[in-house]
């Protein structure tokens, strides 16, 4: 579970954001869970922070104590932070589930507890959070469905994306208030996923470190579909202690003297042997050797983030990404990135 620094509220919100709906189906679809996303993947422009290649980028000068902080005095192996359902027919999973809805999905006002000041669309119909995620288990990471109060000791993230719009909304902290017939958050963040915008300076997301969440995640359709010959995108992992943040990040949660920043890119070393693994195995692996790992949030170190999938087999992803240790990565130099002249972005704080 993540830990936040303080912060005052913002005056600046987005609510005044007016999004134009354009359905393919007058009528409408259904809300899928796991649904189809809009193509072309992946997720967000050939540019964006989360789908560059970094496998030419310069090692950090400090990658070693990074990667030694992380093994704390032993060896941190890599754990797939996703599956399917904890047992069989069981409410509670894991991986993160995302639900997938249309233009016609009516928006509702999502109630903000504690970061109201950074999140998107405060105070007016924002959200298009399907009715489904009330009741039904698997919506909500987790897997307890949303009039299920589990906030105390979850991050019960909620992620939707618009297809017909390429919109991506993502919610932390969430819970229907059946009292109220209202949903409640911690936070809110909303994507324009044809674009690159980023959170404003100093604003978390749904995440800590002020990313979107679903770009980053293993998904089991690009792994099996043999017509993805490679992934093409970054993941998101956490490790256990941050300090500061740098771009692409926008948010710090943490001040560890000699930790890896929000933000920070681990990449896993070229020369190391993945031939061993299964096809797609390799093709995890591949994409951390070109496009690398984003520190994302606080949490067990070195746990790479995934969608939740009945299909995932864990007898074969746990053995295979324990395999590999902390110290067959690098860190990428922080605050890397290709398309901004001049110096890295350094935005650590100490």
């Amino acid at each position: 579970m993540r830990t936040r620094a303080g912060w005052g509220r913002l005056a600046a919100v987005l609510s005044g954001l007016l999004l134009v709906s354009s359905p393919a189906n007058a009528a409408g679809i259904e809300p899928v869970e796991g649904g189809v996303l809009p193509g072309p993947l992946p997720l967000f422009p050939s540019d964006n922070w989360w789908n560059v290649d970094v496998s030419g980028a310069p090692v950090d000068p400090g990658s070693a104590a990074f990667i030694s902080l992380i093994n704390n005095g032993g060896t941190r192996r890599l754990h797939p932070d996703f599956g399917g359902e904890v047992v069989p027919g069981s409410a509670q999973v894991y991986g993160m589930p995302y639900v997938v809805v249309d233009a016609t999905q009516p928006k509702l006002t999502v109630r903000f507890i504690a970061y109201g000041g950074e999140s998107d669309g405060v105070g007016v119909p924002f959200y298009p959070v399907p009715d489904e995620a009330i009741t039904r288990p698997h919506w909500i990471e987790g897997g307890d469905p949303g009039n299920v109060d589990l906030r105390g000791g979850q991050d019960r993230h909620l992620l939707i994306v618009d297809r017909d719009n390429k919109l991506l909304y993502e919610l932390y902290h969430v819970y229907y208030d059946t009292t109220t017939r209202q949903w409640v958050a911690d936070s809110g963040a909303f994507w324009d996923m044809n674009t690159d915008n980023r959170r404003p300076e100093g604003w978390t997301s749904a995440d800590a470190a002020g990313l979107a969440i679903l770009p980053g995640l293993v998904r089991y359709d690009e792994v099996f579909d043999p017509g993805v010959t490679e992934i093409r995108h970054a993941f998101r992992v956490t490790v256990r202690a941050t300090n500061g943040h740098v771009y692409p990040a926008s948010h710090s949660a943490g001040s560890t003297s000699g930790a890896l920043p929000m933000g920070a890119r681990l990449r896993l070393r070229a020369g190391k042997d993945i031939s061993g693994f299964t096809p797609e195995v390799q093709k995890i692996f591949g994409a951390m050797k070109r496009y690398g790992l984003i520190v994302a949030d606080n949490g067990s170190d070195m746990y790479i983030g995934g969608t939740f999938d009945a299909r995932w087999n864990n007898d074969v992803l746990n053995p295979a990404f324990a395999a590999l240790t902390a110290s067959d990565f690098e860190v990428v130099q922080l605050g890397w990135t290709p398309s901004l002249p001049g110096p890295p972005r350094l935005l650590r704080v100490h």
